[in-house]
């Protein structure tokens, strides 16, 4: 077994890993192998661009194991709630079965904490699980807690540390967000997931799920470490 703090299976694992496809460049034989991959070894989900629903669901072909999950107001939550909302509804339409949402971090960091959660709870509204994506870099630690609590209050599904962009997930990361929910909401962590000692890391760490583009890496690695 993989030497690390804590000991995984393969069909363990798997279910953790939401393969993050949000490239703009991506063309269709990419995002095919990647749905197929995704569907062949159990992923918990597929994250995907709205430009890219329609075709994810037609790969992954009927809802199965691994989730297909849209990106709303990606990546920075700079747009208004009814385009949020529109988004949402666009992705349901083409097949997605929860949502990884940014919220308002600017009625968030000008201290309008019921317009933060009133944004949430509107897109936890439409049924489908909502995941809130947190920015756990940039936040203070009064800042992160209110915004956690929002998001759970508001009726949110999951948490994820990260957008993907800075820098990567971090134990700590992971310990701070766990800190504040205590098991209330599920924690997705995020951000330069490469290897297998690091995401094992994160799960040990109270991790429920990471997001990366790496899973089928992460796989491989596996299988290699228990030769």
């Amino acid at each position: 077994m993989t030497d690390t703090s804590i000991k995984v299976e393969l069909q363990e694992l798997a279910p953790l890993i939401h393969q993050a496809l949000l490239s703009p460049h991506i063309n269709e034989q990419d995002l095919k192998e990647a749905c197929q991959l995704a569907r062949h070894y159990c992923f918990g989900g597929l994250c995907t661009t709205l430009n890219c629903l329609a075709k994810a669901r037609e790969h992954l072909g009927a809802k199965g194991s691994t989730k297909l999950i849209a990106v709303i107001a990606f990546p920075f939550g700079a747009i208004p709630k009814e385009l949020k909302i529109a988004e949402s509804e666009y992705a349901a339409a083409q097949g997605a079965e929860e949502f990884d949402v940014v919220p308002n971090f600017s009625a968030l960091s000008q201290g309008k904490h019921e317009i933060f959660a009133e944004e949430i709870a509107s897109l936890c509204d439409l049924g489908l699980p909502t995941r809130i994506i947190l920015d756990v870099n940039q936040l203070s630690s009064e800042k992160l807690k209110m915004a956690i609590e929002a998001a759970i209050d508001a009726g949110a599904y999951g948490l994820q540390t990260g957008n993907g962009f800075g820098k990567a997930a971090t134990t700590e990361h992971v310990r701070q967000v766990k800190g504040i929910t205590k098991g209330r909401c599920s924690i997705k962590a995020v951000g330069g997931i490469h290897t297998l000692p690091h995401a094992l890391e994160l799960i040990n760490e109270g991790a429920n799920l990471l997001g990366t583009s790496n899973g089928h890496e992460l796989i491989k690695a596996f299988h290699h470490g228990n030769r």
